[in-house]
C-alpha cells in the first residue's frame, strides 16, 4: 500500500509541478489564465477528498473506492497522454528553427486535456481519503506488536508520500523539459496501472473491517444539526440513559456549543418520525465544531501556497 500512494504522488506531482508550463507554452495561454486554470484544478483536487470519503464511508467501501478512483486516475492519465500526442499537436515551427508555435492545440485536444485534468482530480479524490485508512485498517490497535507496527507502517507511509512526491518533481520535470510531455505523462499512467495491479494481487491478504454502524458519521451529525434547528424552541432536553449522561457530561468542553443540545428532545412523532438523538452523537458533532478553526487556519496557508 506504500508503494500504492508512492505511485499516485508520483502521477499528481509530475503533473502539478509543471502544469502551468505546460499551459502557457503548448496551449498559448497567458500567465494569469495559466494560473488561474492551475489554482481552479488544484481546489478541486484538494476538496474531492471530502466527497471520496463520504463514498467510501457510506456506500462502497474503502477498497473498492480505492479500485474505482485507481481506474478513473489511470483514465485520467491515459488520456492527459492521448492530448499531447495527437498528430495535431506537431505544431509548425519558425521557418529553420525547432521552435514550436504555442497555442497550436485544437479544440478537441484542449477538452480532452482539461477532461483529463479533472478525471485525475477525481481520482485522486477517491484515492488519498481511503489507502492510507484502509492501510491502517490491517493492524489491530489492541494489540501491542501490531500496534507498534503500525506506527512503523506509518512512518514508511510518511517516507514513500515524500519520495513519490520528489520523483514526481525532480524525474519528471527533467522528462518534460528535456524529452517529451507526452512520454512524462505517459510515465505515470504506466506506474498507476502497475500500482493497482500490486494492490489487486494482495486482496486475498487484506484485513477488512466491518462496522454495525447503520448510519454514517456524516449522516449522524447531520441529523444532530437538523434536530437542533427543529427542537430550537424546546426548552427541555431528555437523555437516552443516566449512566451515558454522567459520561458524556464529565468530558473536557462538553458544555460548549450547548444549542446542539435542543437534538435531544425527542421527536414528536407526528411530525418527525424517528428515534431519540444520542448524547454521543450530539458530543460527535460538537467534536467536529471544535475542528472548524483549525481548517479555517489552513486557510491562509493555501493561499500563500497558491500564489
Amino acid at each position: 500500500m506504500v508503494g500504492v500512494e508512492m505511485a499516485e504522488r508520483i502521477a499528481y506531482y509530475g503533473i502539478q509541478c509543471n502544469l502551468i508550463t505546460f499551459l502557457t507554452g503548448e496551449l498559448g495561454q497567458s500567465t494569469a489564465m495559466a494560473a488561474a486554470n492551475v489554482n481552479a484544478w488544484a481546489g478541486v483536487t484538494s476538496l474531492l477528498p471530502l466527497l471520496g470519503a463520504v463514498i467510501a464511508d457510506s456506500y462502497l467501501g474503502k477498497y473498492c473506492t480505492v479500485i474505482a478512483s485507481s481506474l478513473v486516475y489511470i483514465l485520467g492519465l491515459g488520456l492527459l497522454t492521448l492530448s499531447t500526442m495527437l498528430p495535431s499537436v506537431n505544431c509548425p515551427t519558425h521557418g529553420s528553427s525547432n521552435e514550436s508555435v504555442p497555442g497550436c492545440l485544437s479544440g478537441l485536444q484542449t477538452m480532452i486535456l482539461f477532461g483529463a485534468l479533472y478525471l485525475v482530480a477525481f481520482g485522486q479524490g477517491g484515492h488519498k481519503p481511503c489507502v492510507q485508512a484502509f492501510g491502517a485498517d490491517q493492524f489491530d490497535g489492541d494489540d501491542p506488536l501490531e500496534s507498534k507496527a503500525k506506527s512503523s507502517f506509518f512512518n514508511w507511509w510518511f517516507f514513500g508520500l515524500s519520495l513519490g512526491a520528489n520523483l514526481g518533481v525532480g524525474v519528471l520535470s527533467y522528462v518534460q523539459d528535456n524529452l517529451s510531455w507526452g512520454l512524462a505523462f505517459g510515465i505515470p499512467c504506466i506506474i498507476m496501472v502497475i500500482a493497482l495491479l500490486l494492490f489487486i494481487i494482495g486482496t486475498y491478504t487484506y484485513r477488512f473491517i466491518k462496522t454495525n454502524e447503520e448510519q454514517t458519521p456524516l449522516l449522524r451529525i447531520g441529523r444532530v444539526f437538523v434536530r437542533a434547528a427543529r427542537n430550537r424552541h424546546a426548552t427541555s432536553l431528555v437523555y437516552e440513559d443516566e449512566e451515558e449522561t454522567q459520561l458524556f457530561e464529565s468530558l473536557h468542553g462538553s458544555e460548549q456549543f450547548r444549542f446542539l443540545d435542543k437534538a435531544l428532545v425527542p421527536p414528536d412523532t407526528s411530525k418527525l418520525p424517528g428515534t431519540i438523538t444520542s448524547k454521543s452523537e450530539v458530543e460527535e458533532a460538537k467534536a467536529m465544531l471544535r475542528l472548524i478553526p483549525i481548517w479555517v487556519t489552513t486557510l491562509a496557508f493555501g493561499i500563500i501556497l497558491a500564489q
